[in-house]
């Protein structure tokens, strides 16, 4: 089997910044991260090995750590408050692009905006942000757009937003609002949009698409709606033993991508799998359209 990686892939700075940051503390049981650091269950894992304690966002809990983590997906200002007040040290390795919208999201409101944010209501990153608003609104879909009485309305999306959506999602919103001042502000992150481009330039060379990442991860998914609305077969798998070899034995010619926060010897090690799968039921090269 022929295995083109797409040319962006994988780990983002802003997971590997915090992973270092781990790497470095002496001792992990003094550490409560707060909430999952990654959705990628082979890392939370290593964590867990190492002796961190995780606990789910829960604004009714304290972590019982001297010691509190905030992830790279960033936490509020009022829940930062709320863990200091408790006498807890942050660490924080909130990602610079996610601080970024944070500060979107505030100027729009010191503007006079009522803020609506394009992503996942029930993702962390999201529900960060507009703990923080006044009044906030998350569109996830075409459904959810409606017009909105006020005369100011201002956008931004979840960082890993795939921008098709966000182009969509922000028209959309302009149409049912003729009445309203618009703005928009792109906090789209710069290594989502550069996996996604990576991913369309990988497409029409292969026959079938890999995509290595977590099962949660909104990223991660976003590559794989990709792939499928390129009409590739994608197979969306977190480690090498979830490969279907069976199904992929019929493609001569598959392409490899992965999420932010995936490891680098978890690609590699998906790589090798498909390498030695069989090809003795190849399809034609011109199957892949």
């Amino acid at each position: 089997m022929i295995v083109l990686r797409a040319a962006e892939m994988g780990m983002c700075f802003g997971v590997r910044d915090a992973l270092h940051v781990l790497d470095l503390l002496p001792d992990p049981s003094d550490v409560t991260i707060h909430g999952e650091l990654v959705h990628n269950p082979e890392v939370l894992a290593h964590l867990d090995h190492r002796g961190f304690h995780r606990q789910p966002e829960d604004h009714r809990r304290i972590p019982a750590t001297p010691v509190v983590l905030v992830t790279a997906h960033g936490i509020s200002e009022r829940e930062r408050a709320r863990l200091q007040a408790a006498g807890r040290q942050l660490i924080d390795t909130t990602c610079p692009l996610v601080a970024k919208a944070h500060r979107a999201a505030q100027d729009l409101v010191a503007s006079g905006h009522r803020v609506i944010v394009i992503g996942r209501r029930d993702h962390v990153e999201v529900r960060g942000i507009v703990d923080d608003l006044p009044d906030p609104i998350v569109v996830e879909r075409a459904g959810d757009v409606t017009t909105w009485p006020e005369p100011r309305l201002g956008v931004l999306c979840q960082t890993t937003t795939q921008e098709a959506l966000a182009d969509d999602l922000l028209a959309r919103i302009r149409a049912a609002n003729p009445h309203a001042e618009v703005t928009f502000a792109d906090t789209i992150c710069s290594p989502t949009r550069a996996r996604i481009s990576a991913l369309a330039a990988l497409l029409p060379r292969v026959q079938a698409l890999v995509v290595v990442g977590g099962h949660n991860s909104n990223n991660t998914r976003q590559l794989v709606a990709a792939g499928e609305r390129a009409g590739r077969p994608v197979f969306h798998v977190a480690n090498a033993e979830e490969l279907d070899i069976g199904a992929l034995a019929h493609f001569g010619i598959v392409g490899l991508t992965a999420g932010t926060s995936t490891l680098p010897a978890t690609i590699d090690a998906v790589e090798t799998a498909l390498r030695q799968v069989g090809t003795t039921e190849r399809r034609p090269l011109s199957d892949a359209g």
